[in-house]
């Protein structure tokens, strides 16, 4: 069925209430980005915010939706192959987006709508880390434990700086046979 000009344009907006909460949630943070301040940032009234979310965690939730979408988007496109290559991208994307990560796990127990977007996440991403551990070579019957090592591993790296070598050095080991 084709949109009327009406459903283009609350796609639209809700497209640009989602954009301006992105910038805002990544550089300020979800605790410190008010209603009101996403509202002046996506050009409307606070009040019109919640025509399109039933609350700020539903608004989390699609950014989230479209920072996970574009990741694997630029997942799929990337040039190299090696498994540990691959795993160190990762780590430097969630990096970029540290704040949102902090975010979910600040909100698991508090909202439900987060908490399942965290575990669809979970599901997915580690299902990806667990077809490239196979084509690393990884034996089958380590493979799920080395999920778990690596899932640990990698929120550990987002929580405590390290170099870019120990990075690397690190997400090699967690590929490696």
């Amino acid at each position: 069925m084709a949109q009327t000009k009406r459903d283009q344009d609350r796609a639209e907006k809700r497209d640009e209430i989602i954009a301006a909460a992105r910038t805002l949630f990544i550089e300020a943070g979800y605790e410190d980005t008010s209603i009101s301040r996403l509202a002046a940032a996506a050009g409307v009234a606070p009040n019109t915010i919640y025509w399109y979310f039933k609350d700020k965690d539903e608004v989390l939730v699609a950014v989230l939706d479209a920072e996970f979408s574009e990741g694997m988007a630029e997942y799929l496109q990337l040039p190299v192959t090696d498994a540990a290559e691959r795993l160190y991208w990762v780590v430097q994307r969630l990096e970029r987006v540290s704040r949102l990560v902090s975010t979910v796990h600040s909100r698991l127990e508090a909202s439900e709508a987060i908490n399942l977007w965290h575990e669809r996440f979970h599901t997915i991403s580690e299902g990806i880390l667990r077809v490239s551990l196979q084509h690393a070579g990884v034996p089958a019957d380590r493979i799920e434990t080395r999920t778990k090592i690596s899932v640990f591993t990698i929120e550990g790296l987002l929580a405590h700086p390290m170099s870019e070598v120990d990075k690397q050095i690190i997400c090699r080991e967690l590929v490696r046979a």
